[in-house]
């Protein structure tokens, strides 16, 4: 779930998550709430809106859900991710899951949007030595691979209506 809310001065910020390290090929990464589908999700915007809750606090009913994003096929983890856009227009302070969330990072709009902010960086993965991709450097953060796509898809958006 791609999250945007105001703060307390009125600014819009989207919301990230740096996880926690795990035995994992995601250990460590930026990116936004969400997981596996379970049973009891009856489709893929619940999974992301009950994610959400359990990662960050936000009660799915407080969630308007305004787009679907594309689908992202991620290799390493061979997961097909089906973002969202969702807005939370009365948040209340976001409350993180111990055990899968080192910290919330919350991004200013202003920034995301900046395009200083998108890079070009060399990285090693699990899969991959020193491949130049491109990024985000938010909050000190680089944000890269399947989040930063996804970024790239809402920051087009974001431009073509504002």
């Amino acid at each position: 779930m791609a999250l945007f809310y105001p703060d307390v001065e009125q600014e819009t910020r989207l919301l990230l998550i740096l996880r926690k390290v795990y035995q994992g090929v995601h250990s460590n990464q930026i990116g936004f709430p969400g997981g596996k589908v379970e049973r009891i999700d009856k489709n893929l915007m619940d999974t992301a809106l009950r994610e959400t809750h359990e990662e960050v606090g936000v009660p799915p009913k407080e969630v308007k859900v305004i787009k679907e994003l594309s689908e992202v096929y991620i290799p390493p983890s061979n997961f097909l991710v089906r973002p969202y856009i969702g807005i939370y227009p009365n948040p209340q302070p976001f409350v993180k899951e111990e055990s899968e969330v080192e910290s919330l990072v919350e991004v200013y709009l202003r920034d995301f949007l900046d395009d200083s902010n998108h890079i070009q960086e060399i990285l090693s993965t699990s899969y991959a030595k020193n491949i130049n991709v491109p990024a985000f450097k938010l909050n000190g953060y680089t944000v890269w691979g399947a989040t930063a796509m996804m970024l790239s898809e809402i920051k087009e958006l974001l431009r073509q209506v504002l």
